[in-house]
């Protein structure tokens, strides 16, 4: 574990996008031990290294840094989203699905933080504060994906973007809940048939198109 330091210090020698990865590697592994509930902000700071200060300069509050570790995770999965193969329908549907399975299954913490954190919001103003934008970011990250993944690919979607967007976030957010619940039933192979069968339906290839 780090040694705390002065924020003034830290301003100096760290640059600041180091000080955030560092705070959000850190808020992480302690949102995943003791739930959001019971981590504290300075806890948090001090396995990072730094004094508690450096969260609320960098993320304004702990509801603002736990919106980061979200963040942080979606970004990783959109980002492994944007390597889908320039090829068929078929193969850009099965590579998604194991994407958004593999998320699901291998990091179930996200799943279970999600939850804790929506039920927070739910009641509580602060939280909810936090958790809308990140929300709507999200999925105007999801939109995004979409249009380049489909331009790349050569499809054409039969829906907006953006409801298309909405539509996969949802599914992807309920498939989580719904693993969460019953993995046995709800495993890679059925989150994988879902969320392929998702793509397939509101797309079609442009070599379908002129048939």
């Amino acid at each position: 574990m780090h040694q705390p330091q002065n924020d003034r210090e830290v301003a100096k020698r760290i640059p600041r996008s180091e000080v955030r990865r560092r705070l959000i590697a850190a808020a992480a592994e302690a949102f995943a031990e003791s739930g959001y509930s019971d981590a504290t902000v300075d806890d948090i700071a001090l396995r990072a290294g730094f004094t508690k200060g450096a969260v609320y300069s960098n993320f304004g509050s702990k509801q603002g840094l736990f919106a980061a570790v979200l963040e942080d995770r979606s970004t990783s999965e959109r980002d492994r989203l944007l390597q889908a193969p320039a090829r068929s329908a078929d193969e850009v549907a099965a590579f998604v699905a194991g994407v958004v399975a593999e998320s699901i299954t291998e990091d179930e913490q996200r799943g279970r933080l999600g939850l804790e954190f929506a039920a927070r919001a739910a009641r509580d103003p602060a939280a909810r504060q936090s958790w809308g934008p990140l929300r709507r970011t999200q999925r105007e990250a999801a939109e995004r994906a979409i249009r380049e993944v489909a331009a790349r690919s050569g499809l054409e979607l039969s829906i907006d973007p953006s409801v298309a967007a909405l539509v996969l976030h949802c599914l992807t957010n309920g498939l989580s809940m719904e693993h969460l619940a019953d993995p046995e039933q709800v495993d890679s192979t059925a989150i994988k048939r879902a969320i392929a069968a998702l793509i397939e339906a509101i797309t079609h290839s442009e070599s379908e198109r002129r048939s």
